[in-house]
């Protein structure tokens, strides 16, 4: 007997935590110590660029739980749209920077969230003694790779994507 549309939907369209592979290679600065981390991709596959068949296609945004081990985070960066970290579990200091020395941060804690407006210089750092679980949504299904602003990292990031795993 034929599964029914809506029951083959529902099972494209579940993603369970189960089944999701952290990935510590999902970035190019999650090689640098400090910014280690590992991304479980459920909705679309972020702006890490990478493809993932296990992932929930993308429609309007991107889903992804971030788990950051205590006193890694991220490089500072921008997206070209909204970036939204919800804190589910752990302490993680967030920030903002202008680019001409200004950075102003808070310290955020479980059921917390910020949301980071396009374009403008962010990023975290779990400030707590126990690994922290982000949820981390993109406001686009397919966004441009996030831009560093270390120039350094900026460099790598084609290259990081085209290495072998």
């Amino acid at each position: 007997m034929a599964q029914s549309p809506l029951r083959e939907l529902l099972a494209r369209q579940v993603a369970r935590f189960v089944d999701r592979q952290g990935d510590w290679d999902a970035f190019a600065d999650a090689r640098v110590d400090g910014y280690r981390r590992a991304q479980h991709r459920f909705i679309g596959s972020g702006a890490s660029g990478k493809t993932d068949a296990s992932v929930i296609p993308a429609q309007h945004f991107t889903l992804s739980v971030m788990f950051v081990p205590p006193g890694q985070g991220n490089a500072p960066h921008t997206h070209e749209v909204e970036e939204v970290f919800f804190i589910l579990r752990g302490k993680v200091r967030v920030f903002f920077e202008d680019g001409q020395g200004e950075r102003v941060e808070t310290v955020l804690g479980e059921w917390d969230c910020v949301s980071a407006p396009a374009n403008v210089i962010h990023g975290f750092e779990n400030v707590g003694l126990e690994p922290a679980y982000l949820q981390v949504l993109l406001g686009k299904a397919q966004p441009d790779l996030m831009t560093y602003v270390d120039e350094r990292l900026q460099s790598q990031r084609a290259a990081h994507l085209s290495a072998p795993r």
